[in-house]
């Protein structure tokens, strides 16, 4: 099998580094070779945090360019939108439609752009955006963002549940678990209203 890559984009804190663990642990369970690489940039004041997670029958490099991401997992909607260039022509971006003000935001030199979601939708890509926080908050913390993302993108894959379950048992404390797997239902199984 060719090798596939999944970018995760967030801002510092939002759990994106636990959540490409996850998706490590989980993809390297199922018998591929599985590279993890961590770019932090300005991660403790709330910047940018990217994840690269490459998996196949052998992989190289850890590091994904621009259009070969298969896969963009978005903690935001404007990492989505910003790391739109490293997708490919058929990839698929899997979303949060929270807004978390970058500082040019905060201090008033920008506006948050309207309408991301139907601007990332009128490119052409394909977009599976829901309101990750709210259900987190439905499985009990807002800090389960992170599995609720996994939980919708664990959809796209041909991987039973009991493997993504056993990795989240394996990666999350354990006091947190049955939380984190609610999460991860409310992702995978939410439908529009």
């Amino acid at each position: 099998m060719s090798t596939k890559n999944i970018m995760i984009v967030g801002v510092g804190g939002q759990g994106s580094l636990l959540a490409s663990k996850m998706l490590g642990h989980v993809l390297l369970a199922a018998g591929y070779d599985v590279k993890v690489s961590e770019v932090h940039g300005m991660s403790q004041r709330g910047g940018s945090v990217v994840t690269y997670v490459r998996y196949g029958e052998k992989v190289h490099s850890p590091i994904i360019d621009l259009g070969e991401a298969d896969f963009i997992v978005s903690f935001e909607m404007m990492e989505a939108a910003r790391y739109l260039p490293y997708l490919r022509m058929d990839g698929q971006i899997v979303t949060n439609t929270q807004q978390i003000d970058p500082m040019p935001v905060l201090t008033g030199a920008a506006e948050y752009p309207e309408d991301l979601t139907g601007k990332l939708k009128a490119t052409g890509v394909k977009v599976d955006a829901m309101d990750c926080l709210a259900l987190a908050e439905e499985a009990g913390s807002a800090k389960a963002v992170n599995l609720v993302l996994l939980g919708r993108l664990s959809k796209y894959f041909d991987l039973p549940e009991e493997a993504w379950m056993k990795s989240l048992e394996a990666i999350v404390p354990a006091k947190f678990v049955e939380m984190n797997k609610k999460a991860f239902a409310l992702g995978r199984d939410y439908t529009e209203k």
